[in-house]
């Protein structure tokens, strides 16, 4: 079934939810509906339109780490463009593998600064010791990933259904013909 674009207080897009969440959120009042699909929801006594845009009639807070980018291999690979950070060689992902530059065993971390992408055989070498004790030094330092606003907005709403335009473009200019 369809996906419900659920907008903060301020009409901003906080995030897509299924339609059963939509449906909880309306009964619990914390919610006003602004479009709706072609698809009616029945119950036992009641029968009304699957909701496709809803506002929060309560301002959400979002805290600073929702924006973080999630500490994942897919975005450590991302970060560094699929690149191993000890030969500079471009990968496909089942060629690569993530390293700790400083190894766990003496200390290392699981975090953004100390983890790099690195092909199978530079892994192989550097194995348990830090660069520099494998001869190996690194393309750049790691670091933890900026998170940009548009990019989160933009991924995935190609084919967003047309009730969300409005809410979703609002900061996008209008054709002169519109």
């Amino acid at each position: 079934m369809e996906m419900t674009l659920l907008l903060n207080a301020t009409y901003e897009p906080l995030r897509v939810v299924h339609w059963q969440k939509a449906i909880n959120l309306l009964w619990q009042g914390k919610v006003e509906v602004l479009e709706v699909y072609d698809r009616d929801i029945r119950g036992v006594s009641i029968s009304f339109k699957l909701p496709s845009v809803m506002r929060l009639l309560n301002m959400v807070k979002l805290r600073s780490n929702h924006h973080a980018v999630k500490f994942s291999r897919i975005n450590i690979f991302t970060r560094d463009r699929y690149t191993c950070q000890y030969c500079y060689t471009r990968f496909r992902t089942e060629e690569l593998t993530f390293d700790h530059v400083m190894p766990i065993a003496k200390g290392g971390k699981k975090t953004w600064e100390n983890i790099v992408t690195a092909c199978w055989r530079c892994n192989n070498r550097k194995s348990g010791r830090v660069p520099h004790e494998a001869g190996m030094k690194l393309l750049k330092e790691p670091v933890k990933p900026k998170w940009t606003p548009r990019l989160t907005l933009m991924i995935g709403i190609r084919h967003a259904p047309e009730s969300w335009r409005d809410y979703l473009y609002w900061n996008v200019e209008l054709d002169a013909d519109s």
